[in-house]
């Protein structure tokens, strides 16, 4: 692919998440808490779209905009913050950084069943999994906060710029 047409499916990528996103008929403050819940769980390791629809339900927010959220995140954006993840599990839990790295590094490598049960599994992932709900947590009321003000901005502007249309179209008839 070349520089264009990466350009090109960007821009076609983030005009139809745009028009998926205003289009959803909810109140401003339910389509922003699902985008922000959807993408703190695309972020998180082992969770995504069906832990976002199921904590959708759940918390009675808006179950396109938490789908859309866990889209726009799962999988891709956690590998890029998986080194992030490792150095903010490291701070909580008082571990130096390149030592749970090597130990992720080991487990990973040479991963059995039966280190499920055994406590130096525990000392490697808790850690790590305590980095991504960190960052999960702060990019999903980041994602909220910042959505509800772009959407209390927009919204109303599409919906007169709508009935417009309506009215134009009914005289036109």
């Amino acid at each position: 692919m070349n520089k264009k047409t990466i350009r090109q499916s960007l821009a076609s990528f983030f005009q139809g998440l745009y028009k998926k996103l205003f289009k959803i008929h909810d109140t401003p403050q339910r389509i922003a808490l699902g985008l922000g819940l959807g993408v703190a769980l695309g972020l998180v390791p082992g969770t995504g779209p069906l832990a976002a629809l199921f904590a959708a339900v759940l918390f009675k927010v808006n179950r396109a905009s938490a789908l859309l959220g866990s889209l726009v995140t799962n999988t891709w954006l956690s590998l890029v913050t998986f080194l992030l993840a490792l150095r903010i599990g490291s701070v909580i839990f008082r571990v130096n950084t390149e030592v749970l790295k090597s130990e992720w590094g080991k487990l990973s490598s040479n991963f059995q069943w039966s280190y499920l049960f055994k406590s130096s599994f525990f000392k490697v992932i808790l850690p790590v999994l305590s980095g991504y709900l960190v960052i999960a947590i702060l990019l999903g009321l980041f994602v909220y906060l910042t959505a509800l003000v772009i959407i209390k901005k927009i919204k109303p502007a599409l919906r007169r710029q709508a009935g417009r249309k309506d009215e134009s179209h009914r005289r036109h008839k």
